[in-house]
């Protein structure tokens, strides 16, 4: 099994492109299904999740293409299944996104109940009352959700909780439904905004996307269309936590400020010089890093995806820092690794206090989970000694070969069997 090797110590430096956003291009695949047009997606990152989605609409019968240019081009014009298998679906909870474009469009679906996920429990009933709602009738058995409708209706949707992927397979759901779709209590990341943009070009109509009601007029068919996906405000995030904790300079390329002004104002706080201009973000960090206070919550407030990153931050910062993690219920799972390195935290519930030490200490550690698995890399780059970071298939998922992009910034990083 694969793992990193890292040597702490050095400052990060230079520039890095970021990639294109996971969490926009899995919805957009999806998204194909909607129509039997050819779906151009440019800008798509090249990780495991991308690749467990294409296989999955591979094995449901949609053609598509790949180039170096990180383009896809998707074909659902001869869909032969409406079946996703859990062998593919345990492994990526996004699959569930197929489940309204294809009950949508072929007006039948059958698609594995997502497996456990390591941070919480993340259930699908958003979905599944959502598409009841427009008339489909839904069964749950075996380890399946299976649904049928003649035609979806539009309908009124209020939505229980906040769910980006609920959100996003109802409001897919709804362009193709017979009159005019009302979803209230929606998500607001910009990935959600992104997926509407592709909508929209493919002949959806779609307003509100970005605020918390979402009205969608049904259409009879939808096109092709061409789209690149927004940049990875995650993998952003990432770098730029990276490149403070090691006091570094770093231009970032391909980055969209306006999604990450909740992290950005957070490394202000840890003493960040932050500066932004047409599409590039640079960073400089001429001192130690001041603890900083994060609280998770949706769109537009701090990500959850970002608590890891930060966790370690604070792992080496000047004072004391509370971090509350409101969005799931098992997401501290990286404390236990981070102290192993030499981290003092205390868990309480939801609530981890975070004591900065002057230094790190390299161990071997595990990860857990995606952002977990980021949170080790942050730690290591800045560790006494040599740290090695195992199970890294997780990391895989959701960034684009950081360790090249690491080493092209100066870190002494290496994949190693």
């Amino acid at each position: 099994m694969e793992k990193l090797v890292l040597n702490g110590g050095r400052e990060l430096s230079g520039g890095v492109t970021i990639s294109g956003s996971k969490n926009a291009a899995l919805p957009m695949l999806c998204a194909s299904l909607l129509t039997k047009e050819p779906v151009g997606l440019k800008n798509v990152p090249h990780l495991r999740d991308v690749t467990t989605m294409l296989t999955l609409l591979g094995q449901i019968g949609v053609e598509f293409s790949l180039s170096e240019q990180a383009l896809v081009v998707l074909n659902s014009a001869n869909v032969k299944s409406l079946f996703a298998p859990y062998d593919l679906v345990r492994t990526m909870r996004a699959s569930i996104l197929v489940l309204g474009p294809m009950l949508s469009r072929f007006g039948k679906a059958r698609v594995s109940l997502p497996g456990g996920c390591a941070i919480g429990q993340r259930p699908v009933d958003q979905h599944i009352k959502g598409l009841q709602a427009m008339g489909a009738e839904i069964e749950i058995g075996n380890g399946y959700i299976s649904a049928q409708c003649k035609k979806l209706k539009g309908a009124h949707l209020k939505m229980d909780m906040v769910s980006v992927t609920g959100t996003e397979n109802l409001m897919m759901a709804a362009t193709l439904a017979e009159g005019e779709t009302i979803i209230e209590n929606t998500a607001k990341e910009p990935e959600v905004v992104d997926l509407a943009h592709l909508l929209v070009k493919m002949g959806a109509k779609i307003n509100g996307a970005g605020t918390d009601k979402i009205v969608i007029e049904g259409v009879k068919g939808l096109y092709g269309a061409e789209h690149s996906v927004m940049p990875d405000r995650i993998e952003a995030g990432t770098f730029l936590v990276a490149t403070a904790m090691t006091q570094g300079a770093v231009d970032l390329y391909n980055a969209d400020p306006r999604s990450l002004k909740a992290v950005l104002d957070g490394l202000r706080k840890a003493g960040a010089d932050v500066e932004v201009r047409d599409g590039v973000i640079s960073l400089r960090q001429n001192q130690q890093v001041k603890a900083v206070n994060v609280s998770t919550a949706p769109f537009p407030d701090f990500p959850t995806d970002m608590q890891a990153q930060f966790m370690a931050l604070n792992s080496i910062a000047v004072g004391q820092a509370k971090i509350e993690e409101t969005i799931f219920e098992n997401r501290f799972m990286h404390v236990q690794e981070l102290r192993r390195l030499g981290a003092k935290i205390r868990v309480r519930g939801n609530l981890a206090i975070v004591d900065g030490v002057k230094c790190l200490e390299a161990a071997s550690v595990m990860a857990t989970d995606l952002r977990a698995s980021a949170s080790l890399v942050l730690a290591g780059l800045v560790a006494n000694g040599e740290t090695i970071i195992n199970r890294i298939y997780h990391l895989d998922r959701g960034y684009e070969r950081i360790e090249e992009k690491l080493a092209s910034l100066g870190a002494s990083i290496k994949r190693s069997n």
